[in-house]
């Protein structure tokens, strides 16, 4: 049966395109959970699920489901498990988008057909895309049903058009009725053929942190409270249950000098590992999961450690408040191309996490950031710089660890 997903695959487009509602058609899970999110009526934090995908064998041929029967009410055989990212696509979370890119692998390029292509995030999303690589990638066109048959034709010439030169020009676009779950099996068929990743897991073992939850309810006896849980991806390495472990930057404990926050690691052992509902003793590079620790779950309720990395203990990369990044930049016609400043504000992408900065020396295509909050980050790590023009944070360009 399945236990952990061999493939993250995160949802990206513009606000309010459908990218949660194809969520639930795949997985059955609603990832709008948080209150604010359903309030606004859109996805504020990254949600995620896990999607089980089953194959059926009928007379008509071989097909792909989500559900645990075949239409014949014949069981459907297990095949494979894959994580889905649900990603906002408003421009004010941008952050959280370019966040969770750093633990996809792959892209459900969700674009409403009731909208001319490009909308602004959809145009953004597609420069992640490319400045990270991700060339494995599906383009889902959803909300057919509205505009019917010959717009929904003309949009997809416009699609096609959008994305050539892209690092994704060649990918299938597959038109879909998400809450009908009309072409599902069409869109299945095209995410099974993506190859898995292949994985490190002979190295230390590092995991981006992308929830962290106390899973205790009100009320609980003392003797009976269990520690605090993160969630994420495994990037490279194994964990496994028992294991000794850190989680960099860890907490606030004071200021320095500079009056710069000092924070210190949270030294713990995992004591469960879970993937979806079920439980395993060891986890690998690849896929979502919950690491359970003996940690202080105030350290990690509502979030809190959202961002930041755990590793074994001892064998994290330093923690810092200063990087030096190469940096090169995104062609735009939007926003205007202007030197750096010294002082200027920044968000940057890290990992799961955004962190403020402020620069501090410009050198050619070199970039000195002072960070408002340390950060543990390794060697070569590619990060995503957010700058303010007009009041707006815009993504402007990205940069490697110097």
């Amino acid at each position: 049966m399945f236990e952990q997903s061999d493939m993250n695959l995160g949802t990206l487009g513009h606000v309010d395109h459908g990218k949660t509602t194809l969520v639930y058609a795949l997985t059955h899970t609603w990832t709008d959970i948080h209150s604010e999110s359903i309030k606004r009526s859109m996805t504020i934090k990254l949600g995620y699920a896990d999607m089980f995908i089953r194959r059926c064998n009928s007379g008509d041929g071989a097909y792909y489901t989500t559900y645990e029967k075949c239409r014949n009410n014949s069981d459907a055989e297990p095949f494979r498990k894959i994580s889905l990212l649900d990603a906002p696509g408003h421009e004010t979370l941008m952050a959280t988008a370019i966040a969770g890119s750093s633990i996809i692998d792959g892209a459900l390029f969700v674009i409403s057909a009731a909208e001319p292509c490009p909308m602004p995030q959809t145009r953004e999303h597609l420069m992640i895309i490319n400045a990270l690589g991700i060339k494995k990638a599906v383009i889902v066109q959803t909300k057919i049903d509205i505009v019917g048959k010959d717009a929904a034709k003309k949009h997809y010439e416009q699609i096609r058009n959008f994305i050539k030169g892209s690092v994704i020009e060649n990918a299938s676009v597959v038109p879909v009725m998400a809450n009908k779950e009309i072409n599902i099996d069409a869109l299945l068929d095209v995410i099974v053929g993506m190859d898995v990743p292949q994985r490190n897991t002979k190295s230390d073992p590092i995991m981006y942190i992308a929830r962290s939850f106390d899973v205790n309810k009100p009320g609980t006896k003392i003797q009976d409270l269990v520690g605090g849980v993160v969630g994420g991806s495994i990037i490279k390495g194994e964990f496994k249950e028992g294991d000794e472990v850190e989680i960099k930057p860890g907490i606030n404990v004071m200021k320095d000098k500079q009056k710069r926050e000092v924070y210190e690691p949270i030294i713990t052992r995992i004591s469960r590992i879970s993937a979806g509902s079920g439980s395993m003793k060891s986890a690998v590079a690849g896929g979502l999961v919950a690491i359970g620790t003996d940690a202080d779950p105030s350290f990690t309720k509502a979030d809190g450690l959202v961002g930041q990395v755990i590793g074994k203990a001892g064998r994290l990369p330093e923690t810092v408040n200063e990087v030096t990044l190469n940096y090169t930049s995104l062609e735009r016609s939007d926003i205007p191309k202007q030197a750096f400043r010294q002082g200027e504000p920044l968000i940057l992408g890290i990992g799961t996490g955004t962190v403020v900065g402020h620069v501090k020396g410009i050198r050619r295509s070199r970039l000195e950031i002072m960070l408002n909050h340390p950060a543990c980050i390794d060697k070569g790590m590619k990060i995503s710089v957010m700058r303010n023009f007009a009041q707006r944070w815009r993504l402007s360009g990205y940069g490697v660890i110097a």
